[in-house]
C-alpha cells in the first residue's frame, strides 16, 4: 500500500488529459514524448502531499518516482522536498536531509520533465548546497546525462539567487550558454532574469559582451523585466561595453 499513491489517483480527472499532454508537449518526438498523465493539476498535486508526506518512506517515493503517471513523479518529489525541509526536526526517522539529497541525486533519471526539476531541484539540492562546495551543479551542467540534469545544475541556483549569492548562476550560464535545447535557454534566460533582480548591474555586465552570441530565447527571458528602451538596445545590440 502506498498512500501517496492512492490519494494521487483518486483525484484523477481525465477531461483534464488532453490538456496536459498538449501542455507537457508528449507528441512524438517531442521533449515529453510517451508521458502519461492522470490530469491532476498542480495545486491539487500539493494538497495531496501536504495531507500525505508524513505517511511514506523512502521505499514509497522511489514507487512514487517509478510511476508511469506524471502527476505521481511530481508528488513524490514534492513529498520528498517536504521530507527534506522537516529533517532537521527529526520528524522521520531514518530521513535525514542527507538521505533526502541522496534519493534524490540517485533518481535523477526520473525527473524527467521541466516541471518535476523546477518544483524540486532548488528547495532541496539548492538548499543544501547553500553552505557547502557547489561543484556538483557545474557537473550537472556540463555533463548531465540528461538535458533534465542540466537544467537542475542552472535552476538549482536559484536558492543562492535568493540569498544574494549570483556568481554560481553567472559561471553555470556561461556553461550552458551555447546550448542546443529551447528548454536551456529558458531556463537560464530565467535565472538570469532573477539575478539581475538582485542586481541588474551584474546582469547587464554578464550580458553586454555576450548579448550578440547567446540564444535569442536565453537574452529575452534575462531582460524581461528591463525598461523598454534599454531592452530594446540590448535585443539590438547596441549597448555599450
Amino acid at each position: 500500500m502506498n498512500p501517496l499513491i492512492d490519494a494521487m489517483l483518486s483525484h484523477a480527472d481525465p477531461s483534464q488529459v488532453a490538456g496536459l499532454e498538449r501542455f507537457f508537449k508528449t507528441g512524438p518526438g517531442q521533449y515529453g514524448e510517451g508521458d502519461k498523465f492522470l490530469g491532476i493539476k498542480v495545486p491539487v498535486t500539493r494538497e495531496v502531499v501536504k495531507r500525505c508526506w508524513r505517511e511514506v518512506n523512502f521505499t514509497q517515493l522511489d514507487e512514487c518516482l517509478a510511476s508511469e503517471f506524471h502527476e505521481v513523479r511530481l508528488a513524490g518529489l514534492l513529498a520528498l522536498v517536504a521530507c527534506y525541509s522537516h529533517a532537521r526536526r527529526s520528524v522521520k526517522p531514518g530521513m535525514t536531509a542527507q538521505a533526502c539529497v541522496d534519493f534524490y541525486l540517485a533518481h535523477t533519471d526520473r525527473i524527467n520533465n521541466w516541471d518535476l526539476v523546477d518544483l524540486s531541484c532548488y528547495p532541496l539540492l539548492g538548499d543544501w548546497l547553500l553552505d557547502k562546495d557547489r561543484t556538483l551543479l557545474y557537473e550537472l551542467a556540463r555533463n548531465g546525462k540528461t538535458l533534465w540534469e542540466q537544467r537542475i545544475g542552472i535552476v538549482s541556483t536559484m536558492t543562492f539567487v535568493r540569498h544574494g549569492q549570483l556568481d554560481d548562476t553567472f559561471a553555470i550560464a556561461d556553461i550552458l550558454l551555447h546550448h542546443p535545447h529551447d528548454l536551456i535557454h529558458k531556463a537560464v534566460g530565467w535565472l538570469l532574469r532573477e539575478a539581475g533582480k538582485r542586481d541588474k548591474a551584474a546582469l547587464e555586465a554578464y550580458l553586454k559582451p555576450r548579448c550578440s552570441t547567446m540564444p535569442r530565447t536565453m537574452l529575452r527571458y534575462a531582460i524581461e523585466k528591463f525598461p523598454e528602451q534599454e531592452r530594446q538596445a540590448f535585443l539590438n545590440y547596441k549597448v555599450k561595453l
